[in-house]
């Protein structure tokens, strides 16, 4: 007990020396667990997940009561993601989602569903929001919903179903989006 000294006496320089090998084994144990990186030049694009958007939609066309469309993507657009969610209260219903990864690098996320457009958009949108234009793509309408600081949303009523696209895409990936949709036969169930 002669080496140590009362509480009352011991400083911060002694703190900083009982974190520092603290601190060091920390780091280590990132480094071998490869969650830590230095990355002067900043964060690089990862590896865009893979996702079995055939099997997910066609599993969907099966279980959903609505028809589920699986439009051609253009080469080069990775899915990556697909879920499923229900929209509740008046003009509710089931609602399929599947994103892509653009060959720019933007996401579009695609949701069809049997609910009302005015309960879809808000669900997805997460508030409520007016139509700004309507965009004429083939012979599908697509609706259109702007907002300053808010990803764009475009949905169509295809008889049965609704079909939302939004995301960080370009107009021109929404169009092709929007294009590939209505040239898309729904799945037999």
């Amino acid at each position: 007990m002669a080496g140590n000294k009362p509480r009352i006496l011991q400083s911060n320089r002694d703190m900083l020396w009982s974190i520092i090998p603290l601190v060091v084994l920390c780091l280590i144990i990132a480094g071998i667990a490869s969650q830590c990186t230095l990355s002067p030049g900043g964060p690089t694009p990862g590896q865009v997940p893979h996702f079995d958007i055939n099997a997910a939609l066609k599993y969907d066309s099966r279980e959903l009561g609505f028809p589920v469309r699986n439009p051609a993507i253009p080469e080069g657009w990775q899915p990556n993601s697909g879920s499923r969610g229900t929209v509740t209260g008046d003009g509710g219903g089931d609602v399929s989602t599947v994103g892509y990864i653009t060959d720019a690098g933007r996401y579009l996320q695609l949701s069809q569903s049997a609910a009302t457009e005015e309960a879809l958009v808000p669900w997805v949108a997460g508030d409520l929001r007016t139509s700004t234009g309507v965009e004429q793509i083939g012979p599908d309408s697509w609706v259109k919903y702007s907002e300053q600081g808010s990803e764009p949303i475009w949905i169509t009523n295809l008889g049965d179903v609704r079909v939302l696209i939004t995301g960080s895409g370009s107009e021109q990936e929404f169009t092709t989006l929007a294009t590939a949709i209505g040239d898309a036969q729904p799945l037999t169930r």
